[in-house]
């Protein structure tokens, strides 16, 4: 049994490249199997967006890719995800300004003073924080700058480089598949659906408050495990090309720094206001770090040619991490010329027809979770998914609010696993995915084994 467990724990997962590379040639081999296929699609006058006829679907005529396409794709998904490269490039620079000027590290030192023995506390707290503006607002890219910041921060209090990831990234997307009133799922889901806006809303409070605190002591458990033994971290033995990590020093905050965290504070509310009510998006995230940097470093002290020296050094830091987010975006690309992504989820509908109710629930969380492996974007799987998923809901007897449970726990908890959907956060974070799988299996099982409680105690709920 001992001899078991050593060989378990010294399995060792193949490199990020050569995971992503099993997916591409994967993707490539459906391709010649999978037949083309696509929807008609109308503009729907309550969500005003395009939406599938669900029994529109037809076969139709796809681009299969050869040798020479398979590299051609990579190189595309590059050229696609320029504007999510630069976002990591400019916002690792920033912060990056931050930590080697010491305002970071002055921060971290007034924390540690202001919270003495309790500085876990910035874990549930800020995950809680999360989560909420995610299950509530639908708040997630908006959030990408905040990564890093949490890198740095979690790195100076002796954890590891995925704790202060996590802490955005699992609180961010916990809160938004366990959405309560999120309106880019739940209000998008329900309006094509046909039921009342946001009616259900105590069962998915329940949810919320479930998942949410299993996500955090998990967390919480990891965080406390690798500062006391840093040796049983994921990326222990992993040589990184991370964010410096300054010790926290002694004194106060200079009159430089306290005009640093200052700008700072005003970067990421004015982030927040611009894509909450200027409709800022990836490119205009990506210019305001790339502004503050600028000017941050000027404040601080630095010369024109100290400020694109650091700059520079930065971006050393992040080369792997970007190279991930381009070569996912080519295998989309993929699946995209392929038209495969409808066949997908045509096949996968017809698979409930004839069951219980409960096990078309389950049938109906399944089927959402493979295909936010093919579509990502929750706008996106809901106009294509709910179209469909509602009249097989009606077919089957389950509820239309247990279909747009299925389809909110499949979009969004996955996008924690799937690397189609991870890979832009891994970058920021600065994780390899392999190591990342390593983190997030264990919860991802747990939110699994939560989803399928959830979904067939719904089939009584709302009856």
């Amino acid at each position: 049994m001992g001899k078991l467990k050593d060989k378990i724990q010294n399995i060792k997962m193949p490199h990020t490249y050569v995971i992503l590379t099993m997916i591409l040639l994967t993707v490539v081999a459906l391709t010649y199997i999978i037949p083309a296929g696509e929807y008609d699609r109308i503009l729907d006058p309550v969500s005003n967006k395009m939406i599938v006829i669900p029994e529109s679907f037809h076969f139709t005529q796809g681009v299969r890719p050869g040798f020479f396409d398979i590299f051609l794709a990579l190189q595309r998904g590059y050229v696609s995800a320029a504007n999510i490269l630069f976002l990591i490039i400019f916002a690792y620079g920033y912060v990056y300004v931050l930590i080697d000027n010491g305002t970071l590290s002055s921060l971290i030192n007034c924390l540690i003073k202001a919270m003495g023995s309790r500085t876990y506390l910035i874990i549930p707290v800020s995950m809680l924080a999360f989560g909420i503006l995610g299950s509530t607002m639908g708040i997630y890219e908006e959030v990408y700058g905040m990564v890093p910041v949490f890198v740095g921060i979690a790195a100076a209090l002796g954890y590891d480089v995925v704790v202060g990831g996590a802490i955005v990234f699992v609180g961010i997307a916990t809160g938004f598949a366990a959405a309560t009133t999120n309106p880019f799922s739940i209000g998008i889901a329900q309006s094509i659906a046909g039921v009342p806006m946001f009616s259900g809303l105590g069962y998915r409070v329940v949810i919320f408050a479930v998942f949410q605190t299993v996500s955090i002591l998990y967390v919480m458990w990891y965080a406390r495990r690798v500062k006391a033994h840093p040796e049983k971290s994921v990326l222990f033995g992993e040589k990184l090309d991370t964010l410096p990590v300054h010790e926290a020093e002694e004194g106060a905050m200079t009159v430089r720094q306290k005009i640093c965290l200052s700008l700072f504070v005003f970067t990421i509310g004015f982030l927040l206001y611009g894509t909450m009510k200027l409709g800022w998006y990836i490119d205009e995230i990506a210019a305001m770090f790339l502004m503050m940097m600028i000017i941050t470093g000027v404040v601080g002290g630095y010369g024109a040619t100290k400020i694109c020296k650091t700059f520079i050094k930065s971006t050393q830091s992040m080369v792997s991490s970007m190279l991930v987010v381009g070569f996912t975006r080519g295998i989309l690309l993929t699946m995209q010329d392929a038209m495969i992504s409808d066949t997908i989820v045509y096949y996968l509908s017809q698979l409930l027809n004839g069951h219980s109710q409960y096990f078309s629930a389950a049938g109906m969380l399944a089927i959402q979770n493979v295909i936010n492996f093919f579509i990502t974007g929750s706008s996106s799987q809901a106009t294509i998914t709910m179209p469909i998923m509602t009249p097989v809901a009606d077919i089957v007897g389950v509820s239309r609010q247990t279909a747009v449970l299925a389809y909110h726990f499949g979009d969004g908890f996955s996008n924690m696993f799937w690397p189609t959907a991870c890979a832009l956060e891994c970058g920021l974070m600065g994780v390899p995915i392999n190591k990342w799988y390593k983190f997030m299996t264990p919860l991802f099982c747990i939110m699994m084994v939560l989803q399928v409680v959830f979904i067939l105690i719904s089939v009584v709920v709302y009856a």
